[in-house]
This record gives structure tokens, sequence and C-alpha cells, in this order.
């Protein structure tokens, strides 16, 4: 027995997701032994404001989904969406995302939040983005984002990590984004100036070393940069890391003079208080 039908009737049907909430994965990159990014497929009713987060994630082992908080480290342009992870051996969710291959699915739940946000600072000439680990995500999305350089004269990207490797991702995103010919043509030669990068380490021997609050408390890094001081009439912060990392520099930046903002509150400086290092 045969069946008459059209060759277009006749066409296999894409498969069905099988996870909820799924997104299909479309780039992945090690960085080194620990670290990793990798890009997914973007809901198409996903609005989200750079700087933000969503919980992602997998099925857990007992079938049911084991999601954490991990700010989306591309622009609220980007078509698709990119995070940046630890890797830990034994860790719930990382012990698995590692292995994720182009073609794979994951969990995304597509309610964005977090304070990492331009709306809850106060307009300020210049904004510190102040980053430990894989801390950088949101900055990676903010620092894309043309709004940034619309309400700051420079942006500053301290970050610190333990290695010189370690800083690979922060380090070739700020070069690419120096030699952006967009973003170059819209704010003139001079945008490379605007966007500064200070990377330390504290294990591994570099050009720069020191943790982001004793080079702030020292004047360290307002020396090397030939900026002034941090000032509340002028300077303003976003501080991504680990707990321990975020209440250290809040009491430095509230040593300047600083308070600390939410979206209902803009002040001088916001902390993410749901860093993607906890609970990996």
């Amino acid at each position: 027995m045969t069946l008459d039908i059209p060759v277009a009737d006749a066409a296999p049907k894409p498969a069905p997701k099988t996870l909820p909430d799924a997104q299909t994965v479309t780039a992945v990159k090690h960085w080194t032994d620990s670290l990793f990014s990798f890009r997914v497929t973007r809901p198409a009713s996903l609005r989200f404001r750079s700087g933000e987060f969503v919980m992602i994630g997998l099925l857990g082992d007992n079938g049911k989904p084991l999601l954490r908080a991990y700010s989306i480290a591309s622009p609220n342009w980007d078509e698709e969406l990119e995070f940046y992870s630890i890797k830990v051996p034994d860790g719930p969710l990382t012990s698995k995302l590692q292995h994720i291959q182009p073609g794979d699915e994951i969990i995304l739940r597509p309610k964005p939040v977090g304070t990492l946000v331009l709306d809850a600072l106060l307009p300020g000439k210049r904004l510190w983005f102040l980053a430990t680990g894989t801390g950088i995500a949101p900055f990676a999305s903010l620092m894309r984002d043309p709004e940034t350089y619309e309400r700051y004269e420079q942006v500053i990207m301290m970050h610190t990590c333990r290695t010189a490797d370690e800083l690979t991702y922060g380090r070739e995103l700020v070069e690419n984004l120096k030699n952006d010919p967009l973003l170059g043509e819209i704010y003139g030669e001079d945008f490379a100036n605007r966007l500064i990068y200070y990377p330390t380490t504290t294990r591994e021997e570099s050009p720069r070393m020191g943790r982001i609050t004793d080079n702030m408390t020292s004047g360290k890094v307002f020396a090397d940069l030939g900026l002034p001081p941090i000032s509340p009439e002028t300077d303003r912060a976003m501080v991504c890391g680990s707990l321990a990392f975020n209440v250290d520099v809040k009491a430095v930046l509230e040593g300047f003079g600083l308070r600390e903002g939410a979206n209902s509150e803009p002040r001088e400086f916001v902390v993410e208080k749901a860093f993607v290092g906890d609970g990996v």
C-alpha cells in the first residue's frame, strides 16, 4: 500500500523540545580548565536590560530542573544569549553544564531580573565596573551596550582573577570593543580612551597585581590611570563577585562617600546579590 502525499506535507516536522523552557546551544568556548562561555538561542519574547540575569540549568538526576542564576553576558540587542561560567567538578549544575555542545538544550526561564542596570544609578561622569572571576559577565553585557556610553564619559572595567589566563575572556572582549567599527563611528576615534581596562591577578605574577579593594584604598588604580579618587559627585559603580568580595567593596565605596542604590531608589553604586558563582 502506498500513500499519495505531496512532498511538502510529508516533510518531517522539527522534533519537539524535550526540556521545559528549552533553548538550543549554538556555541561553546572553553577559556581555561575552569572557565567556559556558551551561547544559546534567545526566546522571541525575551526582553531584558543589559546587566540582568536569568535562571538557567538542566534536568537533575531526579528529573527535576536544576537551576542557577546566571548573568546574561550579551547585550540586550543581541539575537542570541551569551553566558560565562565557572566549572566545578562536583557542582550539581556546572559538573554537567560544562559538557554541553552546540545542538544541546538547556533550560532558560525567561524572567530577567537584577540590580546591575543603568537605571539603578544616578547620572554621573565615570562608571566603575568592579568584578572578580565570572562576575565580569553582566559587565560584558553593559560594555557592549551603546547606552552605557551615552550616559557616561568614561567606563573603567576593573577585573581581578587568580591567574592571567583567567582574564582572557574579559581582555579579548575589551580589545574587540575598542576596535569595534560601529562604536568608533558613533563616538569617534576617542572611543578607545573612554573604555579603560584594569586587570589584576592575585596569585600569578603579572604587570598589575592586587585585589580590587587594596588597589582602590591605596590609591594605586587612580595613580596608574591618571584619574582622581572616586567621588560621589562624579563616580558611579557596579559590583559583582563573591559574597565576601561584595561586602568588602561595598565598604570601600561607602568610604568614598557613595551610597548603595536599587531599581526603586537609584544612588551612586549597586551590588549584584545573586552572583553566578554561588551554589554552582
